[in-house]
């Protein structure tokens, strides 16, 4: 099991408040650290000292440690044109040395779209768009250097694109799309993807999820394409503490008001997290995400490093 953590910035963290904990993470000796793509809180707080971007901070993270993975959960296809995204994820992964992983997905929180002037559209063309950006970055990703790549659909036309930069990793950054959508989320995690991530649901909803993808996975004829296999990863929100109130102390942020959809939070001791991660992995998932809320806490990533790592098979 594959054991990452997540973080979520725009609750109220500058970019050494992230170095810090991303360098903790490091030396922990977690498998990656990976950050959401948002400007602004999902509450009315003022989140202080205010947004900092995903890939401007993965960036100067991939050049600041050394060991482990980097990467979105998730890029909001809605901020970025496609085209320069596959330049920017292939800059930093050459900056990383081979350490990027690019989550993408097709955008939801209207707040933040409107406050800074980010065109929302509906859901199915999110969907549309987030389809073709997937189908652009892997196949610049994929020409080769000399070759030059074009594109013609009904949101982006790319002409003569150059496919440069290169990233190290071949053919590209691994691609982690994931969702609790029904239909069209595992179709494009079947067809582009190398991970499938569940968000912070139930392990039963997971297991439904997963089942949905390896069907789309069938259903597309990746199953017989010797294409490797989808990872099946999982989100998990934690507090977990020594004590019943250090557990509870993590947690109080939990109950703020929050346009997140509802979670299912391990919430107690490591080993209340190892009987989750175990579940998890019961059901077909390699590698968790450990959502951990307060970027300050660097105890709580001692402790589950301690305490739940260590009972975790295979390497961290």
């Amino acid at each position: 099991m594959r054991v990452s953590v997540f973080t979520e910035p725009h609750r109220g963290a500058s970019y050494d408040d992230q170095l810090r904990f991303a360098r903790h993470t490091e030396s922990c000796g977690y498998d990656g650290f990976l950050r959401a793509d948002h400007y602004r809180a999902m509450g009315d707080e003022p989140a202080l000292p205010g947004p900092t971007d995903a890939w401007l901070t993965l960036a100067a993270l991939a050049r600041e440690t050394s060991r482990i993975r980097l990467g979105t959960l998730v890029t909001s296809a809605t901020f970025r044109l496609p085209g320069p995204l596959a330049v920017m994820v292939a800059q930093v992964d050459q900056m990383s040395g081979g350490r990027i992983e690019l989550g993408i997905g097709a955008g939801w929180y209207e707040r933040e779209h409107t406050a800074y002037g980010i065109p929302f559209p509906g859901v199915r063309e999110r969907f549309d768009r987030l389809a073709e950006q997937l189908e652009i970055v892997t196949g610049l990703w994929r020409t080769p250097s000399e070759g030059r790549f074009n594109y013609s659909g009904e949101h982006y036309q790319l002409v003569d694109a150059p496919a440069l930069p290169k990233p190290v990793q071949r053919p590209g950054p691994p691609v982690i799309v994931g969702g609790r959508g029904p239909k069209r989320t595992p179709e494009l995690a079947a067809r582009y993807a190398d991970e499938f991530n569940m968000p912070f649901t139930s392990v039963p909803q997971a297991a439904a999820a997963y089942e949905r993808v390896r069907e789309a996975c069938d259903a597309a004829g990746r199953t017989d394409s010797g294409r490797q296999p989808l990872v099946l990863s999982a989100g998990i929100v934690v507090a977990v503490g020594r004590t019943d109130a250090e557990a509870r102390r993590r947690a109080a942020p939990l109950h703020r008001p929050s346009a997140l959809p509802p979670e299912d939070p391990v919430v107690g001791s490591p080993a209340q997290l190892v009987e989750r991660i175990g579940e998890f992995a019961a059901v077909g998932a390699t590698r968790v995400h450990l959502r951990l809320i307060d970027l300050a806490d660097l105890d709580h990533l001692e402790l589950i490093a301690a305490d739940v790592l260590p009972q975790l098979d295979g390497p961290q």
